[in-house]
């Protein structure tokens, strides 16, 4: 079920009827709900208006809706995106959604760090959460939908199709008192014939880094791309993000040591013995110390496939491109800034019922198997597991999906 069936005004419509957007408008800024009829009864919706009549889910319904509507979220403990809502992640409208940011998106050239009073404080303040670089990579990743599987989107994951709902997905986020898609670009798919206009239109996106309204700080734009390579330079490691051929980042050596030691892992990835070769997302906090030279502040990375599923380790790779082979509708729970990856399930595959049915992968590693076990054991609906010293399981059989009244 890609489609939804929405009811609105005692008339069901498909998502794909032209009369949809009417009957939107008709609702829209009154108390009136639209329901989305994916299970029986429907579920409440509301109206957004950017450049047409958008659908959204209320607040804490995901997990109300079918598994197999493109509305389905599942519950906070399956993810997560659960420990952020309401504080990192709080939602003001429909139209309006804050991002608590745990960086800033301003560089201070020079500025010492600030020492902490050895004196005993006059206060103590309960600790917020607030989302780190690779949260905000994943709630744009889910945002835009790209954590989810559908059989319809074989061969339809182009680098464009990544970017435009990339794009559309920083839309009404706020953070820092500023609109997130102000400060967010993704490299266009390149183009020969086209990559003067190509690079032109970088330069205008990014721009904004050369503003000399404060001459104390660096404003900062995220960078979300493919990391393709890296080399040393003079003047600091040159990293190289696909798409931007003729624009390299630059980033202090040892920074990229750090960076190595962290992610390598990941760049190793891409040349593991694997049918399809994974690829590697990165985002980047970019400044420019001179016009048009692009310095890295921060980066994060994520391991995806070919089709662009986020996966949490290369072992991940083998069930994802299992159910993709087998036409199989699934979603992948992200990990933001979980402590404990292993307590998330690694899929959910959304075609088997009523309620998803969660996959978990168990490795040897002693700590990693216990976080396993608690998380198998607290499923409601009996799990799929996968001991990887042992061939991988059956999958679940698919159930055929009844539309609900």
């Amino acid at each position: 079920m890609e489609q939804q069936r929405v009811y609105v005004k005692g008339r069901t419509y498909s998502t794909m009827d032209a009369a949809l957007q009417g009957a939107l408008a008709s609702v829209y800024d009154t108390p009136e709900r639209p329901r989305c009829m994916c299970v029986r009864g429907g579920v409440d919706m509301y109206v957004a208006k950017y450049r047409d009549y958008v659908l959204k889910r209320m607040p804490d319904t995901g997990s109300e809706h079918h598994p197999l509507c493109p509305v389905y979220e599942p519950h906070w403990t399956q993810s997560g995106l659960g420990q952020l809502l309401g504080e990192a992640i709080i939602q003001h409208s429909p139209e309006s959604i804050e991002l608590r940011l745990a960086f800033p998106l301003s560089r201070h050239p020079g500025r010492a760090p600030q020492r902490t009073n050895p004196d005993t404080p006059a206060e103590i303040n309960a600790p917020r959460h607030a989302m780190s670089l690779r949260a905000l990579l994943h709630y744009l990743w889910e945002r835009a939908g790209f954590n989810r599987w559908y059989p319809a989107m074989k061969d339809k994951r182009s680098w464009a199709v990544v970017r435009k709902y990339l794009m559309e997905a920083a839309e009404g986020l706020h953070t820092k008192g500023l609109l997130l898609s102000e400060r967010l670009y993704v490299p266009e798919p390149f183009s020969e014939e086209h990559a003067q206009a190509i690079a032109q239109r970088r330069r205008e996106a990014l721009a904004l880094l050369h503003s000399p309204e404060d001459a104390v700080q660096y404003k900062m734009a995220l960078l979300v791309g493919e990391f393709k390579a890296d080399e040393c330079s003079p003047y600091g490691q040159k990293v190289w993000v696909k798409h931007m051929s003729d624009c390299p980042l630059f980033v202090d050596a040892n920074a990229w040591r750090r960076i190595q030691q962290v992610f390598g892992w990941m760049f190793q990835g891409r040349d593991a013995n694997t049918p399809t070769k994974p690829k590697v997302v990165m985002a980047a906090l970019v400044y420019a110390k001179r016009e048009h030279i692009y310095q890295i502040d921060t980066a994060s990375f994520m391991l995806a496939t070919a089709s662009w599923i986020p996966v949490e380790a290369e072992y991940e790779i083998n069930l994802v491109e299992t159910l993709i082979q087998q036409s199989r509708r699934f979603l992948k729970p992200l990990r933001y800034d979980a402590k404990s990856a292993p307590s998330i399930p690694n899929v959910l595959l959304l075609d088997t019922g009523d309620k998803p049915t969660a996959m978990h992968i168990i490795r040897m590693e002693a700590r990693e198997r216990a976080a396993k076990d608690r998380a198998i054991k607290a499923e409601q609906v009996a799990p799929w597991v996968w001991c990887t010293d042992k061939p991988m399981p059956a999958l679940p059989p698919a159930a055929r999906y009844r539309v609900s009244s």
